[in-house]
């Protein structure tokens, strides 16, 4: 079973968008847990959607909060091939929680420097965590970036100088696929109208984690 936990200390870096889309693409041919672990229940929400619409679904979608999460986690993904969570962007016992057991942090990033700045706050969790999860491997992305790339270099130059987090050189662009297919319950792979360069982005994010990483 491999867990991949997505979150950070910032919100609106779109955590949901990366954990739903995922999900999507894992469960073609793995048995996925979608687990909520964030308070506002933006994955929650759009699982719904998808139940609301009939549209098929591949994976099972739970909300699980506070520190007993990694327990029934491990206990309830027995049963699955994989475990993906989504943590959402605060420094939160959810969050710490599902770091203790997770094989991989995602923390998707915005070129903004709000969002930059945490990294300070990212380098405290981490380095609490460490003794309790060694093996966690932490990875930033950035996420609703400048298509054009103009406001990507700067954030990029900074992560890259975290050496706790080994910065992703694959920027999810801002694209309007990534929010037609959230409100519509759906991924971006499963849209009748497909962009193809967003779902290119996803797959080369996908392709990391879990063919060269799990």
């Amino acid at each position: 079973m491999g867990i991949l936990a997505i979150g950070g200390i910032k919100g609106g870096s779109g955590k949901t968008t990366l954990a739903t889309n995922l999900a999507v693409m894992r469960s073609k041919n793995h048995k996925v847990l979608l687990v909520d672990a964030d308070e506002q229940r933006s994955t929650s929400k759009w699982a719904a959607q998808r139940d609301v619409l009939g549209i098929p679904t591949d994976w099972s979608t739970i909300q699980l909060f506070g520190k007993t999460l990694h327990t029934q986690i491990q206990r309830l993904g027995a049963d699955y091939d994989d475990v993906i969570i989504d943590v959402g962007g605060r420094d939160t016992t959810s969050q710490r929680s599902a770091l203790a057991i997770a094989d991989m942090y995602l923390m998707p990033f915005r070129p903004r420097s709000l969002d930059v700045w945490t990294l300070a706050e990212v380098k405290v969790l981490l380095s609490d965590m460490s003794p309790v999860n060694p093996s966690l491997q932490a990875y930033a992305i950035l996420n609703q970036a400048d298509s054009t790339g103009t406001d990507n270099q700067e954030a990029t130059e900074i992560l890259k100088e975290c050496e706790e987090i080994r910065c992703l050189d694959m920027p999810i662009t801002m694209r309007k696929a990534f929010g037609n297919a959230a409100s519509n319950g759906l991924g971006v792979a499963e849209m009748n109208k497909r962009d193809l360069k967003a779902i290119q982005e996803m797959t080369v994010l996908y392709d990391f984690l879990y063919t060269k990483t799990i």
